[in-house]
């Protein structure tokens, strides 16, 4: 089930627009190996998406526009600043730019960010985002790239751009431009959780005591039990900065969960389970615990269990 298939289409662009998906980034496992020489570090992560995450759409218009609407929208910006800008703007910005370099020129397009994510939660929402604006635009604009200067564009824009460009599951290597498809990763019933606090990722890096853990390894296809001797690296340090993700993480796994794990940077867990109608009651549970709470019932992309 690729990203294409989760979400209907407008087909071309017109007065009504085309729509793309930007879905929740879940590593299922993230190991940090080492760190580069420039500071980035070194990672391997079992990566899926789900398919539920932030809406985008693209419409003709006489001057650029980006609006944000949506649970979280209060805690996005618009601009595209570098830095804590927006990187659906700096995405249509970069893009425009280098298809001017090509010839190929760009018409002006309202785009808006339904942002249904929780920001700073390990789950690559602005790396989802971003990934989902190239996309959507160069179907926009009825435009091409060859996939290495497509690739370079998104690691300008950030090192989990790329996994959120192909989003089909994968492992992810180095700073995660190295992308090897999983075909026989399995769809997976899936609990998320998040507090709503948010976790800023070099603070989690500068609190990771080992830089230089053992990797992944061989690959098993008994996926769950599989998945149980892995870890993430990142789950210590955020947990140390971050006391309701020992909550959030028990209370996951008290509802039936097989294995729960932090993703990313935290501070979003999520928890396997037998089906996705267990999942769902469960995230019924969890909201009458704690109602100001994230909590997301989602069935990964995979081969079919």
């Amino acid at each position: 089930m690729p990203i294409d298939n989760m979400f209907p289409e407008n087909g071309p662009a017109g007065e009504a627009g085309l729509f793309e998906m930007a879905p929740a980034k879940i590593n299922l496992a993230l190991h940090v190996t080492g760190q580069r020489a420039d500071g980035y570090h070194l990672l391997e992560s079992i990566v899926t998406f789900a398919d539920r995450g932030d809406v985008l759409s693209f419409t003709a218009a006489e001057a650029d526009d980006f609006i944000v609407s949506g649970r979280f929208a209060h805690f996005v910006p618009t601009d595209a600043a570098e830095g804590d800008g927006n990187l659906v703007p700096q995405a249509r910005d970069l893009l425009r730019r280098t298809l001017a370099d090509r010839g190929i020129s760009t018409t002006p397009v309202a785009i808006h960010l339904e942002k249904n994510l929780p920001v700073a939660a390990g789950i690559g929402g602005g790396s989802a985002d971003a990934a989902a604006t190239l996309r959507g635009l160069l179907r926009f604009w009825e435009a091409s790239l060859p996939e290495p200067e497509l690739i370079a564009l998104c690691l300008f824009l950030g090192a989990d751009v790329p996994m959120c460009l192909k989003g089909e599951a994968l492992m992810a290597r180095g700073i995660g431009e190295e992308l090897a498809a999983l075909p026989t990763l399995p769809s997976l019933p899936l609990v998320l959780g998040n507090p709503l606090i948010g976790v800023s990722t070099p603070d989690i890096f500068r609190r990771l005591l080992r830089k230089d853990n053992p990797s992944i390894g061989a690959r098993d296809d008994d996926w769950v039990p599989f998945l149980k001797t892995l870890r993430n690296d990142l789950e210590p340090p955020a947990r140390s900065l971050v006391r309701e993700i020992d909550q959030i993480s028990n209370m996951i796994g008290a509802e039936g969960a097989m294995l729960t794990r932090m993703s990313g940077s935290g501070a979003t867990c999520f928890g396997i389970f037998p089906s996705l109608e267990t999942a769902r009651k469960a995230v019924d549970s969890l909201n009458e615990q704690k109602p100001d709470w994230y909590f997301q019932a989602v069935q990964t992309i995979g081969t079919e269990p």
